[in-house]
C-alpha cells in the first residue's frame, strides 16, 4: 500500500474506438454506499484551524496522484475561516473577511493536507490561475501527472448575466506546474477551442496514449461527449480527434459527437469521468434530462469512443431537493467524478458536488459546500451489450 496517502487510505479503509461490441456485458452495480470517512476527513480539515488561505469548501473535485502527494483540483473556493455556529463570515466583496478564488489546490500526503491558492499584487488570496482581468475567470478541468510535472487543463468562462448561472464558456488551456511549485503555474499554454468543446472533462492514459474527453453545450439539455488524444502525457503535443467515420483527424472541426447504444449522441454532464476497468470503460455522469437532477449515472463501453450502454442511476444524492438533507428546493448536486487510484479492485468511489442555487446558503452553512463520496461495488454480467445496462 503507498505510503502517499496515509490519512485518505485509512479513511476509505492504446485501444482504438470500435463500433463493433462484443458479447460479453459490462460489469452490473451490486451495491452502493456513502463513504462517510472520506467526507469527514474532509469536514475535520476545512473546520480545524483559522487562516486567510484555509481551504473551507469547493467544487469540482478532481483529483491526481503525484509523487508531492494526492493533489486535489478545486474550481469556485471559500477560503478562510468557519465559526463555530458553522457559517462563514461574508466574503471579501461583500465587505467580509471570507477570500473566495475560482481554483485552488488542496494537496494531501504523510504529512496531512495543505491549502495552495495564489497571491494577488498586494498579497492576497488569489485564483492559482488567474485570468487577465475581471470579467473572465478559470475553473478547473481533469489533470494528470507528466514526469514530475502536474498537468491540468482549465476552461475560461464569462459572465454573461445576474444569475448565478448566467456563465459562458469562452475557451481552453492547459496549465503546467513544476514539482512541488502549485501556488503558480510555469506555464499556460492555449489548447483547441474552435468548436465550442470545453476539452479536458476528463483524461484517461492508456497505452502510451492520454485519451482528452471534451463536453458540447447541447441545445436543449445536458452535453455532448467528444474524445481527443495525444501520444504519450504532455498535453502541449499534437492532437487528433476522433472523428465520425471513426478515424483519427488532426482537425478539432471534426471531432464527432460520441455515442449511446442506438446510434445517437450520448447526453451527459459538463463534468464526468470515463475510466478504464479491465475490458471496459466506465462513463460517470449525471442525468441530464431533468432539471437540477441529484442522479448520478453509469454507462458503459468496450472502447474510449463509445458507443456507450444507455447511462442508468446508480444512486440519488440524499443531500439535494425539498426532501432532502437540507430541506431546500435550492440545494443541487452536480459534478460526479470517479477517483480510480482510491480505489480496490471491483469498485469505483465516486465524488460529487454540493451547493444551493442561493449563494448566501452556503456562506450560513459551511457544511452544504463540500464534496461526499460513495463507493459503487461491482459484479459481473454476460448479457450481450445492445440494450444492457449496467
Amino acid at each position: 500500500m503507498s505510503r502517499v496517502l496515509p490519512a485518505l487510505l485509512i479513511a476509505l479503509c492504446a485501444l482504438v474506438p470500435s463500433a463493433r461490441p462484443p458479447a460479453a456485458g459490462p460489469p452490473r452495480v451490486t451495491g452502493v454506499q456513502s463513504l462517510r470517512a472520506l467526507d469527514r476527513a474532509f469536514d475535520r480539515y476545512a473546520e480545524r484551524r483559522p487562516a486567510p488561505s484555509h481551504w473551507t469548501g469547493g467544487d469540482s473535485t478532481y483529483s491526481v496522484r503525484t509523487p508531492a502527494g494526492e493533489v486535489w483540483v478545486f474550481s469556485d473556493t471559500f477560503l478562510g475561516t468557519v465559526r463555530p455556529d458553522g457559517s462563514r463570515p461574508p466574503v471579501t466583496g461583500d465587505g467580509g473577511t471570507t477570500p473566495f478564488v475560482h481554483n485552488s489546490f488542496v494537496v494531501w500526503n504523510a504529512a496531512g493536507p495543505v491549502t495552495v491558492a495564489g497571491r494577488d499584487r498586494r498579497g492576497g488570496a488569489a485564483s492559482v490561475v488567474s485570468a487577465p482581468d475581471r470579467r473572465h475567470w478559470y475553473w478547473a478541468r481533469a489533470g494528470i501527472p507528466d514526469g514530475r510535472a502536474l498537468e491540468v487543463v482549465y476552461a475560461r468562462y464569462e459572465r454573461t448575466g445576474a444569475g448565478p448561472l448566467d456563465v459562458a464558456w469562452r475557451g481552453n488551456v492547459l496549465a503546467r506546474f513544476g514539482a512541488g511549485r502549485l501556488s503558480r503555474p510555469s506555464s499556460l499554454t492555449p489548447l483547441p477551442s474552435s468548436a465550442r468543446i470545453a476539452w479536458g472533462a476528463w483524461l484517461e492514459r492508456h497505452g502510451g496514449r492520454t485519451y482528452v474527453y471534451g463536453t458540447e453545450k447541447a441545445p436543449s439539455a445536458g452535453n455532448f461527449l467528444h474524445l481527443a488524444r495525444v501520444e504519450g502525457s504532455d498535453l502541449r503535443r499534437p492532437w487528433r480527434f476522433w472523428t465520425a467515420r471513426g478515424t483519427w483527424s488532426p482537425e478539432e472541426s471534426r471531432a464527432a459527437r460520441l455515442t449511446g447504444p442506438d446510434g445517437a449522441a450520448l447526453r451527459t454532464s459538463d463534468e464526468l469521468s470515463v475510466v478504464r476497468h479491465g475490458s471496459w470503460y466506465a462513463l460517470v455522469g449525471q442525468r441530464t434530462d431533468v432539471p437540477f437532477s441529484a442522479e448520478v449515472q453509469l454507462a458503459w463501453s468496450r472502447a474510449p469512443g463509445g458507443p456507450f450502454t444507455r447511462p442508468r442511476t446508480v444512486y440519488t444524492a440524499p443531500e439535494a431537493g425539498p426532501h432532502g438533507t437540507y430541506r431546500s428546493a435550492d440545494v443541487i448536486a452536480y459534478n460526479p467524478h470517479e477517483h480510480p487510484e482510491l480505489e480496490r479492485p471491483g469498485e469505483l468511489v465516486v465524488s460529487y458536488n454540493v451547493n444551493s442555487l442561493i449563494p448566501q446558503d452556503v456562506v450560513r452553512r459551511a457544511r452544504i459546500y463540500r464534496p461526499r463520496f460513495v463507493r459503487v461495488t461491482l459484479g459481473r454480467r454476460t448479457d450481450r451489450l445492445a440494450g444492457a445496462s449496467p
